[in-house]
């Protein structure tokens, strides 16, 4: 990937370092801007389920913050704090920090590929960034609207009524039709990562290991009762049919009111699928690449396919045919996201002329870039520059106020082409597991 033109350029001399407040909440230190103002912190019982169920020790890697000012916005879990106003627009937001993005070059690079991914993902139903910031302490911020909840606070309160199931189900596939359309797999896709207002509009979230549809995959994506069955038999390549797995896990979800498929752990886990859908086919099974996993999968009882109504009895036959379409243990046999519009269930609120895809592919060279450190946070500082100059030819934002020095930054590095550096490789060329 060539170095972009717009970290060779020198800012503008008109452009002003914004100035930043400082502020501690439970021992958490949060640097904003200071049109940024009443910062209250969203802690709940989701971030420690997810804490647990994903293995990560250090919670305060998934906190978020409800802040008072233009549009901020992302979210890791669900959000239940009190609004905050925007002074200027008195619109609600929340922020996502990303703590310690210049750890490594692997890290920067993580960084790198959510902000450039929620740069160029532009749809009604996934989450919108609005703003990015990176504080003195060069931390970053994510900034974009505030959604009431989570989908997985929705389920765990009550018994979703089958009109808001449908509905929710219909914005879950208009957007993965348009990220599909972008050439990107969310790989993540759950509860927990769907956001929900007061009007019952739906955003996906959480593009954090979100992939191109073409490369080599790694098997530990996905919370595990949302993995596709490609993922847990260790095949070397998958699609966006993954995510058609999630959905439909979800879809089930929503209308049970508990995980359809609540695996104890990695073994469990397919164990638990196969009592409701049987034993996969040989052309599943061939495809298994790990002796390990063949060996396990062969061990298992044999267990018949049973009709989807005999778990369901009180669901419509509408709901079940496109649930039992996307449970396939063959992704060729799920639908596309698109097809699943098109479906008798989701037909009340189908619409081809209002079910948009992305205008381009998204441009996912970076992943074979071998970059130092250095180059990776310029490329960072550059994403964000290039956003915020965007946002103020379009009228969004304010044209002399730069997110910390970036532009003293960028000016310091004696940047040069990666090709013409010479520095020990921190990352393999080939390893796209990052």
């Amino acid at each position: 990937m060539p170095v972009p033109d717009s970290i060779r350029q020198s800012p503008s001399m008109g452009e002003e370092m914004a100035q930043f407040s400082e502020e501690n909440i439970m021992g958490m230190k949060f640097e904003t801007p200071e049109r940024f103002v009443r910062l209250s912190l969203y802690i709940c019982d989701i971030i420690n389920n997810l804490c647990f169920h994903v293995g990560i020790a250090n919670y305060s890697q998934l906190v978020s913050a409800s802040l008072d000012l233009y549009v901020p916005g992302f979210k890791l879990t669900s959000v239940l704090s009190s609004s905050s106003k925007d002074i200027l627009t008195r619109q609600t937001v929340a922020i996502k920090k990303l703590a310690e993005p210049f750890k490594s070059a692997v890290v920067a690079k993580h960084m790198f590929r959510e902000i450039k991914l929620l740069k160029h993902l532009q749809h009604d139903n996934i989450i919108h960034l609005k703003d990015i910031f990176v504080s003195p302490s060069e931390e970053i911020y994510l900034v974009t609207d505030r959604l009431s909840v989570d989908l997985h606070t929705l389920i765990r309160s009550k018994k979703l009524e089958d009109q808001f199931t449908q509905y929710f189900m219909y914005q879950i596939m208009r957007g993965l039709k348009y990220v599909h359309s972008a050439g990107v797999i969310h790989r993540d896709l759950k509860p927990g990562n769907i956001l929900v207002n007061e009007n019952c509009d739906l955003q996906i979230c959480d593009f954090g290991l979100a992939r191109t549809q073409k490369a080599q995959m790694t098997g530990y994506v996905v919370t595990r009762y949302y993995r596709a069955p490609e993922i847990m038999l260790t095949w070397r390549r998958y699609d966006e049919k993954v995510d058609i797995w999630s959905a439909a896990c979800i879809f089930a979800e929503m209308m049970i009111g508990r995980p359809l498929f609540p695996g104890k752990n990695y073994i469990d886990q397919f164990s638990v699928i196969t009592q409701l859908l049987g034993m996969p086919p040989e052309e599943v099974v061939s495809q298994i690449r790990s002796d390990n996993t063949l060996n396990f999968v062969r061990s298992l009882p044999t267990r018949n396919r049973k009709p989807l109504s005999y778990y369901f009895p009180k669901t419509g036959h509408k709901a079940l045919s496109l649930l039992d379409s996307m449970l396939q243990y063959n992704p060729k046999l799920r639908p596309s996201a698109a097809e699943t519009l098109t479906s008798s269930y989701l037909a009340p609120y189908h619409d081809p002329t209002d079910e948009p895809t992305a205008p381009e592919k998204f441009d996912w060279s970076f992943l074979e870039a071998d970059y130092p450190l250095d180059l990776w946070k310029s490329l960072i500082y550059s994403e964000v520059l290039d956003f915020h100059k965007g946002n103020v030819r379009n009228g969004k934002g304010r044209g002399n106020e730069i997110p910390c020095n970036i532009a003293s930054y960028l000016n310091s590095m004696e940047l040069t082409s990666p090709s013409d550096r010479d520095t020990d490789k921190e990352v393999s060329p080939n390893d796209t597991s990052h």
